[in-house]
């Protein structure tokens, strides 16, 4: 079968399977769907689908083991967190980078330990920028 083109984003489904995929390392679709909560209530053949198009669009490999297949992601997760927080201050936030954050500072569901978190790391990115 020919690999199609990486695309750049997962669809909602794709990372939920994503998700599950990077927390086991590797998995057959019955690992996956074992993950999932049981309200989700996908067939096998559900979750084989997902992930035969996760593998076309090179966001994970299959290999045979006996008649399983067991699938890999080939992108690390905190990629894949930089990737679509570079697409969102993009397409959403003109590409400026501040205006994400201020609307994320600026959500009343933020804790003031959440803030003091957000404070920290980014005097810690600012001392090692300059050190």
């Amino acid at each position: 079968m020919r690999k199609k083109k990486t695309t750049n984003l997962l669809t909602e489904v794709e990372l939920e399977f994503m998700n599950e995929l990077w927390a086991l390392g590797q998995g057959s679709v019955r690992d996956v769907l074992d993950r999932l909560p049981p309200e989700r209530n996908l067939a096998y053949t559900s979750g084989a689908t997902i992930l035969r198009i996760l593998d076309e669009k090179g966001f994970v490999e299959s290999r045979k083991d006996g008649k399983t297949l067991i699938y890999k992601p080939l992108l690390e997760k905190d990629r894949y967190q930089s990737r679509s927080l570079q697409n969102l201050s993009r397409t959403l936030f003109d590409d400026t980078p501040a205006r994400l954050v201020a609307r994320l500072v600026d959500d009343v569901g933020l804790s003031e330990a959440d803030l003091e978190e957000i404070r920290a790391l980014v005097e810690r990115r600012l001392q090692n920028d300059s050190g």
